[in-house]
């Protein structure tokens, strides 16, 4: 029986190294990406049978890029490997498309079990958040469901880059788009959010963990 094929995203070398060794010996690894837009290429490229990413990674974060995975390729399975215990995060990821969600701190059986039971259709939750999760997604539920995201997909993705310190030319670049419409996105970004300087932006990108602190 052929080995399920994995596909990896991390952005720390040396995490990503180790992690290459662990999947080895039960996966046929096809590829290692470091930032999330690499990953929507590699995806369209190899088509993994699993995805395996890290939330925090620049030009693209986890959450969004695993949005764009599952537009691209709804049948896409996803497993999020990451430092964030946070169980509204956890949350967030599965929302956006994930199936699996493990934490770096964790076994390294408990991950290629994560991996396993994704491959099958299955969803993983590690056991050191699932109740958690739960209480998150219980109060979720009662609350009104009506709220809308603040800011579009493209929006996020133009706040993460400029959070990162880029230039407006380097946002138009990596986006494909002109600057003009870069500096009409973050235009409208500050109306929507009333931030009246780059600061506050990142203030708020950090808030919505597009980026570390």
């Amino acid at each position: 029986m052929p080995k399920t094929r994995v596909l990896l995203a991390d952005d720390h070398a040396v995490v990503a190294q180790g992690l290459e060794a662990l999947l080895k010996d039960s996966f046929d690894l096809v590829g290692v990406v470091h930032d999330g837009r690499a990953l929507l290429d590699a995806d369209e490229k190899l088509r993994p049978d699993v995805i395996v990413t890290d939330i925090s990674m620049p030009l693209l974060n986890g959450i969004d890029a695993i949005r764009q995975l599952r537009a691209r390729r709804p049948g896409a399975n996803i497993v999020v490997l990451t430092m964030h215990a946070d169980p509204e995060l956890a949350v967030n990821a599965f929302r956006a498309g994930a199936s699996g969600y493990v934490l770096k701190i964790s076994p390294g059986e408990e991950f290629i079990s994560a991996i396993e039971q994704v491959a099958q259709g299955r969803a993983y939750v590690t056991p050191l958040l699932a109740k958690n999760v739960i209480d998150v997604l219980m109060q979720a539920h009662r609350k009104d469901s009506g709220q809308k995201e603040l800011l579009t997909v493209r929006q996020r993705e133009v706040l993460q880059l400029i959070a990162e310190g880029r230039t407006m030319k380097e946002v138009a670049s990596i986006l494909n788009i002109s600057p003009r419409t870069a500096e009409s996105h973050k235009y409208e970004i500050m109306q929507v959010l009333g931030a009246d300087t780059t600061a506050a932006l990142v203030q708020y990108a950090i808030r919505l963990k597009l980026v570390p602190e």
